[in-house]
């Protein structure tokens, strides 16, 4: 974030977490209104606290029941001395965006503000630098009316454009996993333990005496996230918009890709090698060269058996967030399905199942390897669009 006396925030992370505390305030925040608002930094980064009220404004709300709870949020979440949030003049009827063909006269009086994306004025304070021009405006009312559109539209009904939109959309998409206490430890004023190392050191400035006692405590570190996706036929209309998900989670130390159809393919190193200058198509080309089986069968049974020995049992699933991508039709013995979950649930620290057919008008859990996994599953949610993909990331997060 520009230095506006924000707190240390990354925009990535303000946006996060601006949309989590609007939801847990009643507000409807989906998942392509971060994107939206950081859309919006690009496009017009804040140049002072005002600045960045409107931009989340334009973004997150939508009615004009909504502006109060906003607003409180907005000022709970920035903390400190003004809040931007109160008293701010309710705006009228926006006035019309002026011709930027025109240049304005240099002796004319100061007009009322031009409207923003969505018809929010600028704040009447500000000076002409800091507001939006019409260009802008159509720039912000594009991407809104994008992430709209593709916001409820299933993964399996998207052209190739409206995918190479999605792409953009998933790229603020931030998949977090819970944290979990380590053996190292950081130094807190306020830990439950004594740091006798940081004790002793500091006592040589006070002739050996320790009069301060130097305490600590246990450092955080996110779980591993372990993602598998089917690469069955059955699934490809969805692998396609899953699958771009994987090279952003890829590049973290903390994350692993697997795919699957008739065999387990790990496809981290691929992923990883191909790096952000590649571009995820190519990544996903690469992918594809390294796994023979694509859209063919499903063997979930046989890819799980194999994740479980080769990676699960040496430490990959211990204590992990394993996120399994299937429709759950298996074409053997759906027993295997069963015996492999269970032994993968004695491993991992959580089990969320994505099934896009579970959005589907009176679906029940009747296929075999569905029914014999879902007793093992701590989640089960769709993800069948870029809506549905909050669910996902709450899932992954945890309660």
């Amino acid at each position: 974030m520009p230095d506006i006396g924000l707190p240390a925030f990354s925009q990535a992370e303000f946006a996060g977490r601006l949309g989590q505390e609007l939801r847990r305030a009643g507000l409807d925040v989906t998942p392509e209104r971060p994107v939206v608002f950081l859309d919006a930094l690009r496009l017009l980064p804040p140049v002072d606290r005002t600045a960045l009220y409107w931009a989340a404004r334009l973004a997150f709300v939508t009615g004009r029941e909504q502006i109060e709870p906003f607003d409180r949020v907005f000022d709970l979440l920035l903390g400190g001395g003004t809040a931007v949030g109160h008293h701010r003049p309710d705006p009228g009827p926006p006035s019309a965006v002026p011709d930027p063909t025109q240049p304005p006269a240099p002796s004319a009086a100061p007009s009322a503000p031009a409207p923003l994306a969505g018809g929010i004025p600028s704040p009447s304070g500000d000076s002409g630098r800091h507001q939006d021009s019409p260009r802008r405006s159509d720039g912000l009312r594009l991407i809104a009316s994008t992430a709209e559109s593709l916001a409820h539209k299933h993964f399996d009904a998207l052209d190739p454009a409206e995918l190479a939109a999605l792409e953009r959309l998933l790229a603020a998409l931030t998949l977090r996993p819970p944290l979990r206490m380590t053996r190292r430890r950081a130094a807190d004023p306020r830990g439950r333990r004594i740091d006798l190392r940081r004790t002793l050191r500091s006592s040589h400035r006070t002739a050996g005496d320790p009069i301060r006692l130097a305490r600590s405590r246990p450092r955080p570190r996110p779980r591993r996230l372990v993602l598998l996706c089917d690469i069955s036929g059955s699934m490809e209309p969805y692998t396609r918009a899953y699958l771009r998900l994987f090279p952003r989670a890829a590049a973290d130390a903390h994350a692993e890709a697997f795919v699957f159809a008739t065999r387990l393919t790990r496809l981290t190193p691929v992923l990883r090698r191909s790096g952000s200058g590649s571009g995820t198509d190519a990544a996903l080309r690469r992918a594809g060269r390294t796994a023979p089986d694509w859209s063919g069968g499903t063997r979930i049974g046989h890819a799980l058996a194999d994740f479980n020995n080769r990676y699960g049992r040496r430490g990959l699933a211990r204590g992990a967030v394993v996120v399994i991508f299937s429709d759950g039709w298996e074409s053997e013995d759906p027993a295997a399905v069963a015996r492999e979950m269970a032994r993968l649930r004695r491993l991992a620290h959580r089990i969320v199942w994505v099934n896009p057919r579970k959005a589907s008008p009176g679906y029940a859990p009747l296929a075999g390897g569905m029914a014999a996994a879902l007793p093992h599953c701590d989640a089960f949610v769709s993800g069948h669009s870029l809506a549905a993909l909050a669910e996902v990331i709450e899932a992954i997060a945890g309660p």
